[in-house]
């Protein structure tokens, strides 16, 4: 059960409140009727709003019809009602209002010290009487943590989280109530930079990016049992003193002295922030989601003493402090080693470090206003041998569920979809940053877009993007339509670049998408219509082309076919990329708005972008239907993006597939081509190449940085080269997310999980797996907004295919069963031709219609799926297949000398395809004894 897509909000600017929730332990098949009751009280005794049985209620979205009250919480139930006479209520939920419009009783204050000297203000108070309730509202600028009698409120860190603070300022509700004591109560607050007044962006960064002076709001407001109230307010009563942080910052880290003691207090004043900006959270918790710990401790080399954590992660170290009065610890954070020691180069000007001055007290230690990404941290200072019982590695992020999990038979494969897990996991740190380690750290738009997809199968993103698009409409209505490069904008302000600046369509689509809720599409509607707006604007100022040929991209950013090896924008046109996403965006502006029932835009918006298309078509397709641009991703992209035309799709398919094979079977695709190149293939008939994009092992490939020993997705397909150095040290992360959007693909295709658009929300899925020879199984789960589905399949010895789903309470899905005779299939034990279920032959496939329940097929497919060795596999496959290779050599022994030079040329051409070369002359005879070599040989690559 969820408020807005989140589990008992507390103090969340809520709007009209939107809840949702799932059955499940139910036989039954549909929904019948619900009701919702909401009361002010847990025993709903205090009942205000009713629905009743009702047949209209979503389990998707059900929005309030009530007037929110401020500081109030509010408790909610459900009664479903299900076809087969099932009924059950659900355990109360809650959401509680923050201040809404309530006038606020605290001011802004600062301390009267220098604005470099890190602060704690705070005050006393003493309750008297018998608190019922208590609850704290507080912001602090840049980054704050809130002590009450000298324990820490709430279990969030890096508080008030990252924002266009120009624009708009959130503040945080906490429960105190069982934090106050009858008598004297303390309370303090702690600031520290962050993004507010720290140092940001790129050569050394700005200081004072968005304020140049520490400052609080806090009001505590304290409710007894006679229904009186205690307000306790920031004002200029409270006092300041100097903390015992000398230095914070994002970049460098942070400076703690335990020792430090100065018991002089200063005063604070009033300062002009004002309310206007001012508003509940819309940002979710960033919490210690996990706790590791260190899974080897290291001398390098060089002498140094560094821990391993066995992850790349976001975070810090947690230690126990064992040092003496006034010794320093220093912990400092890498990504990688380097010839065996510790190394930090690819951070560029970020120091990534922490210095600890010790008190001499046994404690436990960690920093306040900072976080790192890091795998590697050199420990210096540290008394005595290091205990690896010492040190907790805490995994932060936002507080977002995950939903989906993949298991393939191939560990390799495995790992990489954690890769892209802890890839999410560590950049959706409340913005979606590029990377948590160097000097960057900011909420690329491009990234974001092309990861949205993955990352809504990964975890419940909903809330994550309702907020992340707040921000990005706040500084898109600031310049125009023009969507920025970065959000928040801080130091960076560009943009305007196709595929990041669509992140406006995309990312409240696919949250829509995934959730049902057409709220995040309300929310965002006019900063999707002003994108394209802009757009448009620019294509009728060059002459109403339909083309988008003006202003900067950045293409297929990081692709590997440019024609210039130092630059990073690829090498398909970028007017074709930029015009591609202008017809997209524009087609997904006009399904908003026919979501939202606004047909005026829905029908403007899909004429421009068959506007568009048609251009595209008349300018980059030749009259017999072939593409102009002869690369990966302007292939991808038209096929993906609808822009061939349905008799050309299969030439752009064929010519793409020809493209493939000259590059060796080997992906060259960037930001743009790669989140969509296995999903093109899959759509046209062509998985088995996205089997072998996905299954490469070599350079260029997605399985090259895990076979190096990855634990995240590095920003470039070579962050690492195979002697272990790193590339290159300006550009290079190792724990960049946006190729892991592979990982949507294999949801989708690999494991055949589809939400449909016309009943979002996974109210419906296709289940379209489609198993590849090269995996002996595959399954996938994903607790989606209407429930639990899981899609697995298994490939047994003698090519036999199983196939097992869940689908969950009031859902259906449509599988489809591939390379099957629906005559020889099985469901459930029984033929599928007798069963109570609607199925259908098609040429491929047999499709089958499935409600609620737990469904397995089984049945002989009507090709042969254990694929055997031949002389028509292309030559790096025998490369990976010991069998083959020696009856290669065995049969063809001066072939051996040759066999490197011939993958590296012909590697995806087959052993017939080339034997007419004059120095191979490999006979037909000869080609036929080999073939009868390899025939018991399978072709296994797992």
């Amino acid at each position: 059960m969820k408020t807005n897509r989140i589990v008992n909000p507390l103090g969340f600017e809520l709007g009209k409140p939107r809840l949702s929730y799932v059955v499940s332990e139910t036989e039954a098949a549909k929904q019948i009727a619900a009701r919702i009751e909401v009361s002010l009280d847990e025993s709903f005794t205090q009942v205000m709003y009713d629905t009743g049985r009702s047949a209209e209620i979503s389990s998707l979205a059900f929005e309030l019809p009530i007037a929110l009250v401020p500081r109030t919480r509010y408790y909610w139930r459900v009664t479903v009602w299900a076809d087969n006479g099932d009924e059950a209520t659900s355990e109360p939920a809650w959401f509680e209002t923050a201040k809404l419009e309530e006038k606020w009783a605290a001011e802004w204050i600062s301390p009267k010290l220098d604005k470099e000297i890190h602060p704690v203000l705070g005050t006393a108070f003493s309750i008297a009487k018998e608190v019922k309730s208590a609850r704290a509202y507080v912001c602090g600028l840049g980054l704050y943590e809130m002590e009450l009698n000298g324990e820490k409120v709430g279990e969030e860190y890096l508080t008030p989280h990252f924002n266009a603070y120009d624009k708009w300022l959130q503040y945080q509700t906490y429960d105190i109530t069982d934090r106050i004591l009858p008598g004297v109560n303390n309370v303090e607050v702690m600031l520290g930079n962050g993004l507010y007044k720290g140092r940001f962006g790129f050569e050394g960064g700005r200081h004072e990016v968005y304020g140049d002076r520490f400052a609080l709001l806090c009001e505590i407001v304290i409710t007894h049992p006679d229904g009186t109230s205690t307000v306790v307010g920031s004002d200029q009563t409270w006092q300041a003193r100097k903390s015992r942080v000398m230095a914070s910052g994002l970049y460098d880290g942070e400076i703690y002295d335990a020792a430090f003691q100065d018991d002089a207090r200063f005063g604070v004043e009033k300062i002009e922030i004002g309310y206007d900006r001012l508003q509940a959270r819309r940002s979710l918790p960033v919490v210690i989601r996990e706790r590791l710990k260190p899974v080897e401790i290291l001398t390098t080399p060089a002498g140094e003493t560094v821990l391993d954590m066995g992850q790349n992660m976001v975070g810090w170290i947690r230690f126990r402090n064992r040092a003496p009065k006034g010794a320093e610890i220093v912990l400092q954070y890498g990504e990688l080693l380097q010839e065996g020691n510790f190394y930090r180069e690819n951070l560029r000007t970020a120091k990534a470090e922490f210095r600890y001055v010790s008190d001499g007290e046994g404690a436990w230690v960690r920093p306040h206003f900072t976080f790192y990404g890091f795998r590697y941290v050199k420990v210096t200072g540290w008394p005595g041998e290091l205990h690896p019982d010492d040190f907790i590695g805490c995994v932060l992020h936002s507080d977002m569920e995950q939903i989906g999990s993949i298991e393939t038979s191939n560990p390799l494969v495995n790992r990489l979809f954690l890769n892209a897990l802890w890839g999410q996991k560590g950049n959706f740190l409340d913005v979606p940053t590029d990377c948590p380690q160097r000097d960057e750290r900011m909420g690329w738009t491009g990234d974001a877009q092309v990861f949205a997809g993955t990352a809504s199968f990964n975890m419940d993103t909903h809330a994550f993007f309702a907020k992340y698009g707040y921000d990005l409409w706040k500084e898109q209505a600031a310049r125009d339509g023009m969507v920025p490069m970065v959000i928040p904008v801080a130091t960076v302000d560009g943009g305007g670049s196709s595929a990041w600046g669509d992140a406006a369509t995309v990312i409240p689509w696919t949250a829509y998408l995934h959730s049902g809720d057409s709220a995040i599409l309300e929310q965002q509607f006019d900063s999707m219509k002003a994108w394209v707006d802009y757009i448009k604007r620019i294509d009728d100022s060059s002459g109403s082309r339909r083309l988008w040929a003006a202003g900067f991209h950045f293409g297929d950013w990081l692709a590997l076919d440019g024609d210039d090896p130092a630059s990073p924008l690829g090498g398909t046109e970028t007017a074709f990329i930029s015009s591609a996403y202008y017809c997209y965006s524009s087609m997904l502006v006009a399904k908003a708005a026919k979501v939202l029932g606004k047909r005026e835009e829905a029908e403007f918006y899909e004429n421009l972008s068959n506007e568009v298309k048609t251009a595209i078509r008349a300018e980059y397709f030749t009259p017999t239907g072939r593409l102009a641009l002869n690369t990966q991703t302007a292939h991808v992209v038209a096929l993906f993006m609808d822009l061939a035309s349905e008799k050309d799709r299969g030439r752009v398919a064929d010519d793409l597939r020809a493209r493939l094979k000259k590059d060796r079977n080997h992906l060259k695709t960037g930001f743009v081509g790669t989140p969509y190149l296995c999903r093109a293939l899959s759509e046209t008939g062509n998985s088995d190449l996205a089997y072998t994009l996905l299954l490469n092992k070599d350079y260029p490939s997605w399985l090259y940085a895990v076979t190096l020993g990855a634990t995240t997705i590095w920003e470039r397909w070579n962050s690492v080269l195979p002697d272990g150095k790193i590339s290159g040290t300006d550009m290079n992360s190792l724990n960049h997310y946006a190729y892991g959007s592979i990982v949507e693909w294999m949801y989708r295709y690999v494991a055949g999980i589809n939400p449909a658009e016309d009943k979002p929300g996974f109210k419906h899925v296709r289940l379209t797996p489609q198993p590849d020879f090269r995996l002996k199984f595959a399954k996938a789960s994903v607790d989606s907004a209407s429930g639990r589905y899981e899609s697995g399949w298994d490939l047994n010895e003698e090519g036999g295919l199983r196939f097992r789903f869940v689908v969950p309470f009031d859902a259906t899905a449509t599988v489809e069963l591939p390379d099957a005779k629906r005559e020889n299939v099985l469901v459930n034990g029984r033929p599928l031709q007798d069963a109570a279920i609607s199925s259908v032959q098609n040429d491929k496939f047999v499709q089958a219609e499935l409600t609620s329940g737990i469904w397995e097929f089984a049945y002989p497919p009507e090709i042969e799926y254990i694929k055997r060795c031949s002389t028509h596999m292309p030559i790096q496959d025998f490369m990976q297949n010991e069998e083959a290779k020696k009856a290669l050599f065995d049969a063809l022994p001066h072939l051996e000398e040759q066999l490197q030079g011939m993958v590296r040329n012909w590697g995806s051409s087959s052993l017939r395809e080339v034997s007419h070369l004059p120095f191979l002359k490999i006979s037909v005879e000869a080609l036929d004894e080999l073939d009868q070599r390899l025939k018991p040989i399978k072709a296994v690559v797992d």
